[in-house]
């Protein structure tokens, strides 16, 4: 710990801290982990641009997957400057307002993603429940209006929890549990009664995370009717492929956090270094997981991307052939 000997801090600020106890290795943890950002950024910037292009494309299904993408990538960018800061340069303080804003973003899009998760559940019930009204009822308003109203939904929750906290009093200069502001950790040296706050963040987020889950696993339950009561095995293939690769996304996004949010609320004996590998996981496993298994599992997104490629790579070529003589 003699390493962070020369940090200062202030009653208005906090200390962020990436893995308890492994300081020393901090250098080297960080070549995984920017790896992993590296991934996410550009796996999900693929996607959207992917999507964006081609035009076989823009159906709802694939403008949902796109949704999920941004936050992702959102949700990465707002934990990448200090995460990287505190490997790198040891910069651990961060001030109480700087705490508040990137808490309010690791949330909202952490809570959008669970809202995505949710609508592309529907969009899967109505592809195979429901495929004759598929178009119809799906139309590009519509999934305009759906995005509108989840992203207002996180604003509408999370915001005045933000400005609640912002009157509260904190013991200043405690050492956070991970390298980013995260609401469990930091009520807990709130000089009020931390318990109060605790649970109405996990009442916050089981409403917001639990009706969206709750609505996940009812669709699939009228899903897996459907696709039983389908006669031909193949069709009953296809239609339960089409489904895989949400419930991959599913899994990865609410196991880890699921996991994170009750060893912080439940198990206080946890060792701090499995509360930070957890909130790692939390953060960075969906991100870089997502576009892979959309991209591997989705025959048409991969042809795209495959297809995008090669036309860059072709351009690339053209240009080289016309600059030729004049080089």
């Amino acid at each position: 710990m003699a390493i962070f000997n020369n940090t200062t801090s202030s009653s208005s600020s906090f200390l962020l801290t990436a893995f308890p106890g492994m300081e020393l290795a901090h250098v080297w943890i960080s070549i995984p982990v920017c790896c992993l950002y590296i991934i996410a950024l550009l796996g999900n910037s693929s996607i959207l641009l992917v999507i964006a292009v081609e035009r076989r494309l823009h159906k709802p299904m694939y403008y949902f997957l796109s949704m999920l993408s941004a936050a992702d990538l959102c949700l990465a960018i707002s934990t990448l400057p200090t995460v990287l800061g505190v490997l790198w340069f040891h910069a651990r303080e961060i001030s109480f307002k700087a705490c508040l804003t990137q808490m309010f973003f690791v949330h909202a899009f952490s809570f959008l993603e669970s809202s995505v998760l949710a609508v592309m559940a529907f969009d899967r019930f109505m592809a195979i429940c429901n495929p004759l009204k598929y178009t119809t009822v799906l139309k590009d308003r519509i999934i305009m209006v759906i995005g509108l109203v989840i992203c207002l939904r996180q604003v509408i929750y999370i915001f005045p929890v933000v400005l609640a906290l912002k009157g509260v009093a904190f013991h200043g200069g405690q050492e956070l549990a991970h390298p980013f502001c995260y609401h469990p950790d930091i009520i807990r040296y709130t000089y009020s009664n931390s318990w109060l706050s605790s649970f109405l963040g996990m009442f916050l987020q089981l409403y917001l995370t639990g009706t969206d889950l709750l609505f996940i696993l009812f669709s699939y339950v009228l899903i897996i009717r459907t696709i039983l009561s389908i006669v031909a095995p193949k069709k009953q293939q296809k239609a339960l492929n089409t489904c895989v690769c949400h419930i991959c996304a599913v899994t990865v996004f609410y196991v880890p956090m699921i996991s994170l949010s009750f060893t912080h609320r439940l198990l206080n004996s946890t060792p701090r270094v499995i509360c930070s590998i957890l909130a790692n996981i939390y953060l960075l496993l969906p991100p870089v997981l997502n576009p892979i298994i959309y991209s591997l599992k989705t025959k048409t997104i991969r042809q795209a991307m495959l297809q995008l490629l090669h036309s860059k790579g072709s351009r690339g070529r053209q240009l080289r052939h016309l600059r030729g003589p004049w080089d």
